[in-house]
């Protein structure tokens, strides 16, 4: 057995694991190598997407990875470039290339590099200031639809993105959805008969043994028969030439860049990427949570991801963060320590620049097929059982996040699901009811019994007939509950209309805080013994 004691800087666990088997060493290693590999495609493809060279991606993949590897809030969980994040810097992209419009292609392509590089940094200090606040824990008001949704979404979204590897030659040249996917077949069989192989290999050789992940199995062996075998199919050599990556180096972004025009473009990117890296990550910690596992630390992975972003930026390298797939690969394969997400930012950087002729041989295909199986394995199947045992309100929410993840933007679904639902709460609670009864002295007593906040002012208004009610009237709060200002304007602007009836209105039950809001009412309160000492939300 090796020992690791728990080790921690200025508040951040680096290891709290003791008695660190053999066997998990074993199973980190091989899971990170597994990990690694995939990681190469994905940050080539995402660096494409944000409109830069493919190094910048891979910078990135294992700067940030090593970081919140060592650093994060949830040992085994993978960070690196991301499609979330790639997709925002193509604004940024359009953006300088507006401002810039006299520059030729290679100074454009340098200084878009160079506002990715300072955004990167300035979303990672966001993302630290976040964690350092402890803002982290507010992950916890996405409900579990929404989380579903989420989680549904983003399986479609990395099964969709497999597709362009699929895509056949000249595809602007077909009319039809149908015709590319007939040329398709026709040009790349292959490419279809290996991501079968592979497919089947992870579903079934698990059943046999789980002594190697695999999908490191299927990755070597399929690589070996295809490169033996002279069979002509997509390598990841084919998407880009890795042969100049080289480790990376202090950059540091054009001092031209701080300026108020500059400022203006960079900080509404930055804060955007700071969120959806931060929704992201959180949402995958709070994934792998649901999987088994010791609970992570949200705040924690905030300041890890925010310091990985800083240096990734500084080192030539984009912002990015957790990614749920590369993620789940690594804990399904048993990666579930540290030392996996260290293994796999190390491998992939001393892969790409010292075996990159051996990364260019994998087959694009493999990688596809893993991809395609973590999708599956994302999926929340379940949840479609659920669906029809849900309230509809939840219903609703679940498929309202999946769509938007599909169509929009991680962030805005996760936002959308977290407004509906707290709409839908505050529908389903907007109601008071009041208990009639009348006292020896004749007075008419409303007994109230719920909530009174913004929502349920109606219905609180509903409950009393001031024109019929006798000369005095007690309202009872023994049993509800005011929430916020609007509760309590709501009782000032009913005490005014009984006022105004010539009618005497008491009181009882209202916490202290609750009375000291109170302008009109104030003095219609009574004071019992057991009266309730919540506060009151009001505005500032």
């Amino acid at each position: 057995m090796v020992e690791f004691h728990a080790y921690t800087i200025e508040g951040i666990t680096l290891f709290n694991i003791q008695n660190y088997s053999k066997q998990n060493i074993k199973n980190d290693i091989l899971s990170g190598a597994l990990v690694a590999v995939a990681l190469v495609p994905e940050a080539i493809a995402f660096s494409f997407i944000a409109g830069v060279s493919p190094v910048v991606g891979l910078y990135g993949a294992f700067i940030i990875g090593l970081m919140t590897g060592i650093l994060g809030g949830k040992p085994g969980m993978i960070s690196g470039a991301t499609g979330s994040v790639a997709v925002v810097f193509v604004g940024l992209g359009l953006s300088v290339k507006k401002l810039y419009p006299a520059l030729d292609t290679e100074a454009l392509s340098m200084m878009v590099l160079h506002y990715i590089l300072l955004t990167s940094i300035i979303a990672g200090l966001i993302q630290m200031a976040i964690g350092a606040m402890k803002l982290g824990k507010f992950i916890r008001l996405v409900p579990q639809p929404a989380l579903f949704g989420f989680v549904n979404g983003l399986a479609i979204v990395i099964a969709m993105a497999q597709l362009a590897f699929l895509a056949p030659e000249h595809v602007e040249q077909y009319s039809s959805w149908l015709e590319v996917i007939k040329a398709s077949f026709t040009e790349n069989y292959i490419m279809y008969i290996i991501i079968i192989l592979t497919m089947a290999l992870m579903y079934f050789l698990p059943k046999v043994s789980k002594a190697v992940p695999a999908g490191l199995v299927a990755i070597v062996l399929i690589t070996l028969v295809v490169y033996f075998g002279h069979i002509d199919t997509k390598t990841v050599g084919d998407l880009a030439d890795l042969s100049q990556v080289s480790m990376p180096t202090f950059v540091m972004p054009d001092s031209t860049l701080f300026s108020w025009t500059s400022m203006l473009i960079i900080l509404p990117i930055a804060f955007i990427v700071a969120l959806v890296g931060l929704i992201e990550s959180l949402l995958t910690l709070s994934v792998l949570d649901e999987m088994g596992g010791a609970r992570g630390n949200g705040n924690q992975e905030c300041i890890a991801l925010g310091m990985g972003n800083v240096t990734s930026g500084f080192f030539g390298g984009m912002a990015g963060c957790a990614m749920i797939g590369q993620s789940v690969i690594n804990f399904t394969s048993g990666g579930l320590g540290r030392l996996s997400s260290i293994t796999a930012a190390l491998l992939l950087i001393v892969l790409v620049v010292n075996f990159s002729d051996v990364i260019a041989s994998i087959p694009v295909a493999v990688l596809v097929g893993i991809m395609f199986m973590v999708s599956i394995g994302t999926f929340e199947f379940s949840s479609l059982k659920r669906i029809k045992h849900m309230p509809k309100a939840d219903a609703f929410v679940l498929i309202v996040v999946t769509i938007i993840t599909v169509f929009e933007d991680l962030a805005v679904a996760v936002i959308a699901g977290i407004i509906i639902s707290a709409l839908v709460f505050a529908w389903e609670h907007a109601k008071i009811h009041a208990r009639i009864t009348q006292d020896d002295n004749g007075k008419k007593i409303y007994e109230l019994d719920g909530p009174l906040f913004f929502a349920s002012v109606t219905s609180f208004n509903e409950q009393f007939d001031i024109v019929n009610d006798p000369n005095e009237v007690i309202i009872d709060f023994k049993n509800a509950r005011v929430m916020d200002s609007s509760g309590s304007e709501a009782i000032d602007a009913l005490t005014e209309k009984y006022k105004k009836a010539g009618k005497k209105l008491s009181l009882r039950h209202l916490s202290k805080d609750c009375k000291k809001t109170l302008h009109s009412a104030g003095p219609f309160c009574t004071f019992e013994e057991d009266d309730p000492t919540y506060k009151v939300a009001v505005n500032p």
